[in-house]
């Protein structure tokens, strides 16, 4: 679907559920992101994403190695969760990558090629949220360009108030 120098990204497969599953079971990969997620939570997500893609074309998709097709993760688009002031209505670019695929610029190539995808579907504005804690997404925010817009920053609706994960950090980049 999309591919750069290094990655290919793409909609969903079946075969991506085992390798998603391990991810979401990562103590590390889901330190800023949640819960460890159970195979039957892994798979409802890959299945959102699958929904997402047939209903508009777009979503969260599979991230694979060009070189053996290895699966990494995932990036790309969905529209913001409702309920937050400032995001909701707006596309929201977002990345996970298996711990393995970390700290080898992977991120941030998938995360700029989703973007220009973005900007060629018309898209004027696109939001990205986070954990203040979670440094190495922000510092891919930074580096595809996006602003920090500390007036968005939101306490996630659907954690409870006492969850460390509730703050919320909000950025933007606009086209």
């Amino acid at each position: 679907m999309i591919e750069t120098a290094r990655l290919i990204i793409r909609p969903w497969r079946d075969d991506d559920r085992a390798p998603f599953a391990a991810m979401g079971a990562d103590p590390e990969v889901m330190q800023h992101l949640g819960p460890l997620m159970n195979r039957e939570a892994s798979d409802a997500a890959i299945d959102r994403m699958m929904a997402l893609q047939k209903a508009i074309g777009h979503c969260f998709w599979a991230l694979e190695a060009r070189d053996g097709g290895e699966f990494l993760g995932f990036c790309g688009l969905k529209m913001a969760p409702l309920g937050i002031h400032g995001l909701t209505g707006f596309p929201e670019i977002g990345w996970r990558l298996a711990r393995r695929a970390w700290g080898q610029g992977f991120a941030s190539e998938a995360a700029q090629a989703s973007l220009d995808w973005g900007w060629q579907m018309g898209m004027t504005r696109i939001v990205a949220m986070t954990v203040p804690a979670n440094t190495r997404s922000q510092a891919v925010m930074q580096r595809i360009g996006m602003q920090r817009r500390p007036d968005l920053d939101f306490d996630h609706p659907l954690l409870a108030a006492d969850n460390p994960l509730r703050p919320h950090i909000a950025t933007e980049i606009c086209r």
